[in-house]
């Protein structure tokens, strides 16, 4: 219940866009090695990964939207990672505001094409392009109360469980008389019943 409250009530609605972004190389490549060359451009794409979220990106889509913000809050949001055996990067950026989060998301993969295309001139150098366009998120990445809730009730169980082993463990009061036998070795003659006297009623 205090997980679904802080959900609902405390944490800021949270949305992501995201934008591919393809890696490839020019036409004066020879075609003979084509799939040392794919491969190879699946290894450079990992490496221009990690240079999606860096200062000098962050810098330039704050100057790009005229964002009044810093390179750190934008990194903060941001993420990229290449996807698994491909030459396709994928690009997230999450924000409280849904539209900002789709403008930061599409100017990071143009800064970052346009970044690419300074550093390799040529017709056989490597290029960035943007494959798909961030589009405005329609519903928020988190808080997801659902999910929340339920990682609250198992940790709870965990804790609960743990916490009723560990009072049974440091509990040594006797609870019945087969127990005070086996611990004292004397046998149990009588047992005194527990009662409770009536309060006299006042005069009136």
């Amino acid at each position: 219940g205090s997980a679904i409250g802080y959900d609902i009530f405390a944490k800021t609605p949270q949305y992501q866009s995201s934008t591919k972004i393809y890696i490839g190389q020019g036409q004066d490549v020879d075609q003979s090695s084509f799939g040392a060359n794919v491969s190879g451009l699946q290894d450079v794409t990992i490496t221009l990964s990690e240079a999606v979220a860096t200062r000098s990106i962050a810098e330039g889509v704050i100057q790009r939207l005229g964002l009044s913000t810093t390179p750190g809050d934008i990194l903060a949001r941001l993420s990229a990672e290449q996807v698994p055996e491909t030459q396709f990067i994928d690009v997230y950026y999450t924000d409280p505001n849904p539209q900002r989060a789709q403008q930061v998301a599409g100017a990071v993969g143009e800064t970052f094409s346009e970044r690419v295309s300074e550093l390799s001139p040529g017709s056989s150098s490597l290029y960035a392009t943007v494959w798909d366009q961030a589009s405005v998120p329609q519903e928020p990445v988190s808080p997801q109360p659902l999910r929340d809730a339920a990682l609250a009730f198992v940790l709870g169980a965990m804790l609960g469980i743990a916490l009723a082993f560990v009072l049974e463990q440091l509990d040594d009061s006797w609870r019945s008389p087969e127990e005070l036998e086996q611990v004292s070795g004397v046998p149990t003659f009588g047992v005194i019943p527990e009662f409770k006297t009536s309060k006299p009623k006042g005069k009136a």
